[in-house]
């Protein structure tokens, strides 16, 4: 599946950065503990997407802006994380790996995010 190799290189190109099945799921961690990006192949519904975590506001920003390509998860969206659809046409990369590594600043330690370019 093209787009969870996508995510996974995004997700591992950050410092300190594992992976593991975390409620049947491929979800990434930073220092193998706390979870910012989540995959979610048609976990809840029939939707390809991910989860992750989100500066407060940024979750309603996106959600308003562009409901077709953003929502609010179950279990995770009450604590402001936001869920980014990947069965869309024309997916920017780009712009996913900038929501990933937002997501990374969010949850990692100040040590780690200085670490990024």
């Amino acid at each position: 599946m093209q787009e969870l190799e996508q995510l996974r290189e995004l997700c591992l190109a950050l410092p300190e950065t594992t992976e593991r099945l975390s409620h049947g799921e491929p979800t990434w961690f930073v220092r193998d503990k706390k979870t910012f990006v989540m995959f979610a192949d048609h976990h809840h519904d029939e939707r390809l997407a991910f989860w992750c975590a989100a500066a407060p506001g940024v979750q309603e920003e996106l959600v308003l802006e562009d409901p077709e390509r953003f929502f609010r998860p179950p279990y995770v969206g009450h604590r402001g994380w936001v869920g980014v659809y990947l069965d869309v046409p024309g997916v920017d990369w780009d712009e996913v790996g900038e929501i990933v590594t937002d997501a990374y600043r969010h949850i990692a330690p100040k040590t780690l995010v200085a670490r990024l370019p």
